[in-house]
């Protein structure tokens, strides 16, 4: 028992859903829910485009910081470069001056202002070795940042492209599915399926000309009016075989017909013979 009614409920749910489906398939063919639904595909693009730009346009504020560093560390390099010179220029001068004193060379590199001028020679090379490096890492982001910006940039212009499309597409879809439409109205009046109501309300219309009128002559007959009309046609023929009869008298024919009535005939073929009309 329990499994029949979980048939039961199964099958209600299948038809439900079949229901469901078949009216979301019909409501779907409409053509300003196309153009809805189109307007809405369109509205989505456009805001995983949106994100998609705040992405690039980030990666593009990542390089102008790692090239504005670039920037700062090749300045410091060139710098440096020209501190190292200038240490070791005033090195220089140093060795001449006190190898014209006649010092030595231990001398020479004990005294305090040349020790200075190498001190400060090796720290400028190690800083600018340091800083070179680093100018090569930046320079590689800065390049692979760019590359992939600019991979970037042409997915957005075939994405924005693609939007495009769809506009005009949603444009076609709508007039295709109301000229379907109209085509497939046509064809079902053609074949007699339509559903257009026409035919049948002119039918209808038809049949209740047809009992309008019989109900007005059973109305009729009811109240007389048909009684009525038949005895006014009665007379009428009445008196014009009347006026034919004087006719026929003034032309020597009445003899004739009289002759003509005498035969054996019931009263109503006497009177369809030779007509007689009541006095008065």
């Amino acid at each position: 028992m329990f499994r029949a009614i979980g048939k039961y409920f199964r099958a209600l749910g299948y038809l439900v859903t079949g229901r469901i489906d078949k009216a979301r398939k019909t409501l779907s063919t409409n053509p300003h829910v196309i153009q809805a639904t189109y307007d809405r595909v369109v509205r989505e693009k456009k805001d995983r485009i949106q994100q998609y730009k705040d992405a690039v346009a980030k990666m593009i504020a990542q390089q102008e910081k790692k090239a504005h560093k670039l920037k700062q560390l090749t300045d410091d390099v060139n710098k440096l470069s020209r501190l190292k010179e200038g240490a070791a220029a005033k090195a220089r001068i140093l060795v001449k001056q006190m190898q014209a004193e006649g010092q030595s060379m231990e001398q020479i590199k004990e005294n305090a202002d040349y020790l200075k001028c190498m001190t400060a020679f090796n720290d400028f090379t190690s800083t600018e070795k340091e800083k070179s490096s680093h100018i090569g890492d930046l320079e590689s982001d800065v390049a692979e940042i760019g590359g992939s910006i600019e991979n970037h940039k042409i997915q957005l212009q075939s994405l924005l492209r693609e939007i495009e499309k769809i506009k005009a597409e949603s444009s076609q879809a709508v007039a295709d599915m109301i000229t379907a439409k109209e085509e497939e109205e046509i064809a079902d009046m053609i074949s007699g399926i339509s559903k257009d109501r026409t035919n049948e309300e002119l039918a209808e219309l038809r049949e209740l000309r047809q009992e309008t009128k019989a109900r007005a002559r059973v109305a009729r007959e009811l109240a007389g009016t048909d009684t009525q009309a038949q005895e006014a046609d009665f007379l009428e023929y009445a008196r014009t075989s009347e006026t034919s009869d004087e006719f026929d008298q003034l032309i020597g024919l009445a003899g004739e017909k009289d002759n003509a009535a005498t035969t054996d005939t019931t009263e109503f073929d006497q009177a369809v013979q030779s007509p007689k009309l009541p006095e008065g």
